[in-house]
């Protein structure tokens, strides 16, 4: 019995490790392919990516420092940092609490129009953000019901504050969600199941159960959401209207382009975006590592 499981052990190995050759041997390409793709690969990031960051940088200190500090300390661009800081700092929260709330949903039970509600969430990654921002022009502009009864309460949400933030709402909620479910599914309710056996409640197992097998996951998603949130301009510049009080960074970037403002103001104030972009792929890249290595470590 034991040399025959033996036997039986090694040929599994081997049709393993032949395997394995055979699939190495059909993804290797040859040393001047694998030099082709990666040095086109390089040029194009470099071309399409670098080049434009780096003209950025050095255009917003073409009048030296001094020039890149005045540029940012104009009462409008504290205005349109404090917008952008206002509707990221509502949007991700809610956001936050949306996908844990619809993942939990989507991953862990089976009911009636769940593909509905999944193609629902991906609806912001369809429509145009022009397009987002008509929607609530129409919903709330004055020649709505809604847009008069609000006028007559003396209520406004178009062109202020309320209406940036609710278009940061809308554009930026799958990401948080998407990056959820797949987790949520993978994992099943099993172990929810168990802790209730034992006696947990539902925060308890929130907290103790739920929370700790997605957190990665989480953070991931809450990170896309931010940069998504900061940069958002299509949606935003539609219900700003291109006032100084309601404009976001991207917005107010593009009032002093189209004002043709001289020296580095515009690319001053892009700066600080790049450099949010910049911290985001790092902190994303990161994210990635740690989800792999936890992913490895469930494996084992």
């Amino acid at each position: 019995m034991s040399k025959a499981f033996d036997v039986s052990q090694s040929s599994d190995l081997f049709d393993y490790k032949a395997h394995r050759r055979a699939v190495m041997q059909a993804t290797t390409e040859s040393g001047w392919a694998r030099f082709t793709l990666i040095a086109s690969s390089c040029a194009f990031m470099a071309l399409f990516l670098l080049v434009p960051l780096v003209c950025v940088f050095f255009e917003a200190f073409i009048e030296g420092f001094e020039g890149f500090c005045n540029a940012l300390t104009t009462k409008a661009t504290y205005n349109a940092i404090k917008m952008t800081l206002t509707a990221t700092f509502i949007a991700v929260p809610l956001n936050i609490v949306f996908g844990m709330v619809a993942s939990w949903c989507i991953g862990k039970f089976q009911f009636w129009g769940k593909g509905i509600l999944i193609s629902l969430i991906d609806l912001p990654f369809a429509i145009s953000p022009i397009i987002v921002g008509l929607l609530f022009v129409f919903l709330f502009g004055s020649s709505s019901f809604l847009g008069k009864w609000l006028l007559d309460h003396n209520i406004r949400i178009l062109y202020a504050t309320p209406s940036i933030v609710l278009v940061t709402i809308f554009v930026t909620f799958p990401f948080v969600v998407r990056e959820l479910i797949p987790v949520m599914e993978s994992q099943g309710a099993e172990e929810e199941q168990a802790a209730r056996v034992l006696g947990a409640n539902g925060w308890q197992i929130f907290w103790r159960v739920t929370l700790p097998n997605v957190k990665w996951a989480l953070l991931y998603g809450v990170v896309l959401c931010n940069a998504r949130a900061m940069g958002e301009f299509g949606a935003a510049v539609v219900v700003a209207r291109n006032s100084v009080k309601t404009n976001t960074l991207p917005l107010h970037i593009n009032a002093l382009y189209q004002s043709y403002e001289s020296g580095a103001a515009p690319f001053a104030v892009a700066t600080l975006l790049a450099t949010i972009a910049i911290v985001t792929l790092v902190v994303k890249t990161l994210l990635e590592i740690k989800i792999r290595s936890s992913e490895k470590k469930d494996d084992y």
